[in-house]
C-alpha cells in the first residue's frame, strides 16, 4: 500500500453523511434513552479504488462493513483478513490498531456504518462481536441495502430528533439483518439441513401435542443429546422449554378472545388438566389465565362486566 495513493473517501457516485459530533452530544444530554447505541458516520463507496482507513489508536465506534463486490482487506492489531463479496464484518471499539482498504486491482463497492453508545462494549458482548471473528459470508442482502437507503434518507432530511431516532431504531433492524438472516444458517455440518428451523416449525404444527426431545430428534437421524446440545446452542434454550413457550404463545392469543374458556385453551393445547396448564401458565408468564384474560379485556368490556 505504500505506493499507492491513499484515500478516506472523494469516490464517484460516493454518499456519505458526518452527523455532528455536538448535535450528537447535545441529543446524548437530553435524551440519553433514546441514544444507547447511535450512528455517527454512515457511507456508501462504489469501486473504492486506493480506498484506506487507519486508526492507529483504535477507534471508539464500531465499524460495520458490507463488501458488495470487489475485494478489500482489514488488520487489527496485527491480524490482517481478506474480503470478499457478499462478506460483512464488524470490527469493535476498541484502543487497538485498525486499518483497511480496497485491493488494488479489484476494488471493493462497500456499504458502511459507523454507531457507538453508551452500551457498546454490553452490545458487543451480548451479541458475540469480537476482534479476530473474521469476514461472515452471507447471500446477497436486498434488505440490508433498502434499510441502509431509508436510514441515509432520514439523515439526509436533517438532524432533528425525529430524524436520528428513526435513524438508530431503524440501525438495530440493519444489523439484525446480517446476524439473524431470515434463513437460518445449518448447525449441522453434515448435511442434515436447517435443523432449528424445521424443528421449529414441526412445533408450531403440533402445537395441541406432546412432544419429546426423542421423537423431534428422530426427525434429522440425530441422538436426542446431541440434537438437544444443537437446538440449545441456536436458541438458548432446551427445545421442550422452547416448546412450552410457543404454547404459551398460543395461549395468549386465545385468552385474548373473550368467549375462550380457559379449559378450552388448555385442550386446544395438548393439556387435559386444565389446573395444570394453569399452573404452568403462570410459571411461564408470571400471573394466572384468568389474570392475564382481564389484562386484555377492553375498558368497555371490563366496565360492562363489572356493572354485571
Amino acid at each position: 500500500m505504500n505506493n499507492v495513493y491513499k484515500r478516506r473517501d472523494g469516490f464517484d457516485g460516493e454518499k456519505i453523511i458526518h452527523i455532528p459530533s455536538k448535535i450528537l452530544k447535545n441529543y446524548l444530554k437530553k435524551h440519553p434513552a433514546l441514544f444507547n447505541i447511535y450512528i455517527a458516520h454512515i457511507g456508501y463507496f462504489p469501486k473504492a479504488w486506493s480506498h484506506y482507513r487507519e486508526w492507529r489508536k483504535g477507534c471508539e465506534d464500531n465499524i460495520f462493513i458490507y463488501c458488495l463486490t470487489g475485494k478489500g482487506y482489514y488488520v487489527i492489531d496485527n491480524k490482517r483478513f481478506e474480503v470478499t463479496p457478499n462478506q460483512f464484518f464488524v470490527i469493535p471499539a476498541t484502543d487497538k490498531c485498525i486499518k483497511y482498504w480496497s485491493d488494488t486491482d479489484d476494488p471493493w463497492t462497500i456499504y458502511w456504518v459507523h454507531y457507538t453508545g453508551s452500551i457498546i462494549d454490553n452490545f458487543n458482548t451480548s451479541l458475540n462481536i469480537d476482534f479476530f471473528k473474521g469476514p461472515v459470508p452471507i447471500p446477497f442482502n436486498s434488505k440490508a441495502i433498502e434499510i441502509w437507503k431509508n436510514i441515509f434518507q432520514c439523515l439526509e432530511m436533517g438532524y432533528s430528533m425525529e430524524n436520528l431516532c428513526n435513524a438508530n431504531f431503524r440501525l438495530y433492524h440493519f444489523i439484525a439483518s446480517f446476524l439473524f438472516p431470515d434463513k437460518n444458517v445449518s448447525v449441522d455440518a453434515s448435511g442434515h439441513g436447517d435443523i432449528i428451523n424445521s424443528t421449529i416449525l414441526e412445533m408450531k404444527n403440533n402445537i395441541d401435542k406432546k412432544l419429546v426431545v426423542e421423537e423431534m430428534a428422530s426427525l434429522h437421524k440425530l441422538s436426542g443429546s446431541h440434537f438437544s446440545s444443537l437446538f440449545r446452542k441456536a436458541t438458548g434454550m432446551p427445545p421442550i422449554d422452547y416448546f412450552i413457550h410457543l404454547k404459551m404463545q398460543k395461549a395468549c392469543q386465545l385468552l385474548c378472545i373473550n368467549k375462550a374458556k380457559i379449559k378450552e385453551v388448555a385442550m386446544d393445547l395438548g393439556y387435559e388438566d386444565p389446573y395444570y396448564f394453569s399452573r404452568l401458565f403462570k410459571k411461564y408468564m408470571g400471573l394466572s389465565p384468568e389474570q392475564y384474560k382481564l389484562t386484555t379485556i377492553s375498558p368497555l368490556t371490563l366496565k360492562t362486566a363489572v356493572a354485571i
